[in-house]
């Protein structure tokens, strides 16, 4: 009888691997097509941010190879912080997105409004095409236009002034009217993605609640502020982050435009970076750099779910 029963263990002892293994064959071509991104994400994302980090510890300058790459530990970290051309970059960079990104976002939450209450479903389809041209512009190309655009002999914004009788200003050589250039081409690039999103939370409005509440009262920021508002806070949320990630890293548009001037005026800290890194040599000062506005990134994302989203959930 013992004879007997041996067998039959040993037949359920080698049994049990096979749903594992028939478990694991069904879950391995998952496995293998997420290895291509997996390797991707590693190349393109995790490696230079590595590198950069190992870099901001060391003394690593092009023109001086043949001295090596020797650890110093935070001097490029406190170079970085007490470099008075840093904090002018950085504070030009917080000047043109906290006065770019509230514009975007109120044309982008007008467009929507506009948008989301007309009737007609192939007008409402044409402007969605129609949103979408600017943000598929590559920014050298956004950058190219604006140089078309501003510039002083045939450009289109003197001829528009001069329509008004203001004499030609040469925009791209003024400091201030640099500036708001750049702001204005940046403005007309990115809030059709402004109104796209809001147009997305706007959609997201049971159509029965506001239908109540347009027959309870007329008034539309009542109707804005007390039902659609919480539709449209993630969407807020989203544009805050990623435009904000934006702005701190633009350099094509700018540099292809401006090339940071006139002067300093339009050097943000993306071309401030490159100059630190490719003009004067100093790879291991411009990772520091790098690494800091990574930080700063995260810190405002950070800021804009905690007080924005949250709000909404």
């Amino acid at each position: 009888m013992a004879n007997g029963t041996a067998p039959s263990a040993a037949g359920a002892k080698a049994a049990l691997p096979r749903p594992h293994r028939s478990r694991m064959r069904r879950r391995s071509p998952a496995f293998w097509f997420l290895i291509p991104a997996i390797l991707a994400l590693a190349v393109i994302g995790i490696y230079p941010l590595l590198l950069a980090l190992y870099n901001s510890f060391h003394q690593y300058k092009l023109a001086d190879l043949a001295s090596g790459t020797p650890f110093i530990g935070l001097d490029n970290y406190i170079a970085t912080l007490t470099d008075p051309s840093f904090w002018g970059a950085l504070g030009r960079t917080a000047l043109f997105l906290c006065l770019t990104l509230p514009i975007e976002v109120a044309l982008g939450l007008f467009a929507a409004l506009m948008l989301h209450r007309t009737a007609l479903p192939w007008m409402r389809a044409a402007a969605r095409v129609s949103l979408v041209i600017p943000m598929a512009t590559t920014y050298a190309v956004v950058g190219l236009i604006g140089r078309l655009i501003f510039n002083r002999q045939f450009g289109v914004a003197n001829y528009l002034t001069g329509l008004l009788g203001i004499p030609p200003q040469d925009w791209l050589a003024d400091p201030t009217l640099a500036f708001v250039s750049v702001m204005i081409m940046d403005i007309w690039q990115w809030t059709p993605f402004c109104a796209l999103i809001m147009l997305a939370g706007l959609a997201m409005v049971p159509k029965e609640a506001e239908e109540a509440a347009r027959l309870e009262t007329p008034k539309w920021s009542k109707i804005l502020w007390h039902l659609q508002r919480p539709y449209l806070l993630p969407g807020l949320t989203a544009i805050l982050i990623l435009r904000s990630a934006d702005m701190l890293k633009m350099f094509d548009a700018v540099f292809t435009m401006t090339r940071g001037g006139p002067g300093t005026a339009t050097e943000f800290i993306s071309i401030y970076i490159q100059r630190v890194g490719f003009r004067l040599f100093d790879q291991g000062m411009a990772s520091a750099q790098a690494v800091l506005l990574l930080i700063l990134t995260i810190v405002l994302s950070r800021l804009y779910i905690r007080f924005v989203y949250r709000e909404a959930a």
